[in-house]
């Protein structure tokens, strides 16, 4: 009797690998083919016969690698290229691709974007989730690809996910360092950790950022060009989600906490309650945790995302195991998937959202969002001048709109559960004394010069149309002597012409 139990009890074991906290499980055969063909439509095999498992990463660099068991069953970077390509193919009325750049070998840092208008600017926030940050740790770049193709089938069909194509921006970054996946290491083909590669807060042997790795760069470069309003990137080894801040001045391993602690812990929380078990976690409380009282990470890009890109970014530790078998892949997949769901969701079913205008002329006014008691900025976007600022749900905030020139304005809020609140602020010139309005130009978008276009031409209309008529004339009066010229020097002339 005793040796059944141990034989059963241990075939459990190992097919559980999320232990967050122990819950009895079984993956249906149902629930194990939708996932079978799920990864048949990442790699474009809907209609063929697929052997997952014979499959190896190692294929594209075998000589350095004789040991193939780790990497069977995972997606090669040429077979997430092409699934990726697969799925822009497939999805294209609801998707498109693009690149933020290369990996040191050369490989293209491929991007999925799901809205239900790709590639257009619209006052709605944008979330996007990286994968595969650390080689070693590549379930992030298979459940990114199978959450896609998921909600690619579900559009039109779930109301979650309509809401997530409709009003949000998703962006997919499925593998961060598929250099350092080929080579089965935590690091780049320069063995760099690239989660330690970021500029830092407390210590600045980072801010170079031309010394930084190409992937690094490329994610910069990329908040620089794209407003995000959250992201989240996805590791392996633990069980939890991490917020910031990640580390202290003091390197100590205590509790640090950014100015939006409320908000991030909410979050997180969202991400941990919505697993199958990452909640119920006996080593983190509620299944999250702020990264300096885990332990302290220095140049990490959760913190780079929320100083300097504007951007409310978590750590998600989606598996105990690094580098799970493949076969474990279903049940992990099942464990997150409504975890990455609510949190996309997360941004438009909670914060205050809106607008800034002119009271004049009307136009986008790009500027800054504050809340009294939270010491942190969020910028509007330079064109349209949308803001989406996340909070706490429950809560009564006030929230003031300030662009140089204006008067700035403010307006008290109660923040219901589950229910976003829009507030558009319309705010007037400043004056001077003797009647002058006072206004600036902010450049606080990519399009800023239009905008100042724009400014000119609505304040100064009745100069400007009469240099355009005296500028018509002068072009009329060029014409006919250009005219005039061209006749003379085409037949011989009649009779000497002066012109002052």
């Amino acid at each position: 009797m005793n040796l059944k139990f141990c034989i059963l009890f241990s075939f459990f074991v190992r097919n559980v690998i999320a232990r967050g906290g122990y819950r009895s499980t079984s993956l249906s055969s149902a629930a194990v083919n939708k996932f079978t063909l799920l990864r048949k439509k990442n790699l474009g095999f809907e209609n063929e016969s697929y052997a997952g498992s014979g499959r190896h990463l190692i294929e594209e660099n075998q000589s350095h690698h004789p040991r193939t068991d780790i990497a069977r069953g995972y997606m090669t970077n040429s077979e997430l290229e092409r699934a990726v390509k697969e799925f822009g193919r497939r999805c294209s009325h609801i998707s498109r691709i693009y690149s933020i750049g290369e990996s040191v070998r050369g490989f293209p840092l491929w991007v999925i974007e799901i809205s239900d208008k790709p590639g257009q600017e619209e006052p709605e926030p944008a979330f996007k989730f990286i994968g595969n940050v650390h080689g070693d740790e590549p379930v992030g770049r298979e459940l990114l690809l199978l959450l896609a193709n998921w909600i690619c089938d579900n559009y039109k069909r779930d109301p979650l996910v309509d809401l997530i194509v409709d009003k949000v921006h998703l962006h997919i970054l499925p593998s961060m360092n598929p250099d350092g996946f080929s080579f089965r290491r935590r690091g780049n083909a320069n063995k760099v950790d690239l989660n330690r590669d970021f500029p830092d807060q407390f210590f600045p042997w980072n801010n170079n950022e031309d010394a930084r790795q190409p992937e690094t760069k490329a994610i910069m470069s990329w908040l620089r060009e794209m407003r995000f309003t959250a992201s989240a990137s996805l590791h392996g080894g633990a069980l939890v989600a991490n917020y910031p801040w990640d580390a202290s001045l003091d390197k100590r391993k205590n509790y640090y906490a950014c100015p939006d602690d409320g908000t991030f812990r909410f979050l997180a929380s969202i991400y941990s309650k919505s697993h199958y078990n990452m909640s119920l976690s006996k080593e983190f409380e509620g299944g999250i945790t702020n990264g300096a009282a885990w332990y302290p990470v220095y140049g990490g890009m959760q913190d780079w995302n929320y100083i300097y890109g504007g951007c409310f970014e978590l750590t998600l530790e989606i598996s105990d195991n690094k580098w799970p078998n493949a076969k474990e892949l279903p049940t992990i997949w099942e464990y997150n998937k409504m975890s990455m769901l609510n949190l996309v969701a997360s941004l438009v079913k909670t914060g205050v959202h809106g607008r800034v205008f002119s009271s004049d002329s009307g136009r986008p006014l790009p500027g800054l969002i504050t809340i009294k008691g939270i010491n942190y900025t969020v910028k509007t976007s330079g064109t349209l001048a949308d803001y989406h600022r996340l909070l706490v749900p429950g809560e009564r905030y006030e929230v003031m709109a300030t662009v140089p020139g204006y008067k700035s304005k403010a307006t008290h809020i109660w923040l219901e559960k589950e229910e976003a609140t829009n507030v558009d602020f319309i705010l007037d010139p400043e004056v001077s004394s003797d009647g002058t309005l006072l206004r600036s130009i902010c450049d606080c978008g990519r399009k800023s010069r239009l905008l100042s276009i724009g400014y000119f031409w609505g304040t100064h209309f009745e100069v400007y149309l009469v240099l355009i008529v005296v500028l018509a004339f002068l072009c009329f009066l060029l014409t006919r002597r250009i005219k005039s010229n061209l006749l003379k020097q085409r037949s011989p002339p009649k009779r000497s012409v002066l012109t002052v």
